[in-house]
């Protein structure tokens, strides 16, 4: 558009897939945000599965966000997942609505979602353009 110095800035239609068992919005700092050390994913969890298999580290900090699926209570929270954190998978359960920092290095995984009464949304953030294992 011409004369429209900040449209750049805006991404209409953030990719919408479908992995695993649950849908995921994903917004990338190297795909859509101009490279941007920031990257995004938003999981609609309806049922049990397995999100995270194999414990792993990045090379970047991410926080990740478990809360109630419905935004007018989202403090109700009808799931009960469990993640492993550090090289000797000490096991933490999530079963309130929940944010947890995982830094640059942390071996975090696997990640679960057990006993899904209601459907809750899980945030992703990366500190990073890209996701990317090591």
């Amino acid at each position: 558009m011409s004369g429209n110095r900040y449209g750049k800035y805006f991404v209409k239609a953030p990719v919408m897939t479908r992995g695993g068992f649950f849908p995921v919005v994903i917004a990338s700092g190297a795909k859509d945000f101009d490279g941007a050390d920031f990257s995004l994913r938003v999981h609609y969890i309806a049922g049990p599965g397995v999100l995270i298999k194999e414990p792993h580290a990045h090379d970047f900090a991410q926080f990740y966000f478990f809360f109630g699926a419905d935004l007018a209570n989202i403090k109700e929270f009808g799931a009960e997942v469990e993640l492993c954190l550090g090289d000797e998978g000490e096991k933490h359960v999530i079963d309130v609505p929940t944010a947890v920092h995982v830094p640059a290095g942390l071996v975090h995984g696997p990640m679960s979602f057990r006993n899904v009464s209601q459907p809750i949304i899980f945030i992703d953030t990366l500190l990073s353009a890209q996701y990317a294992t090591r």
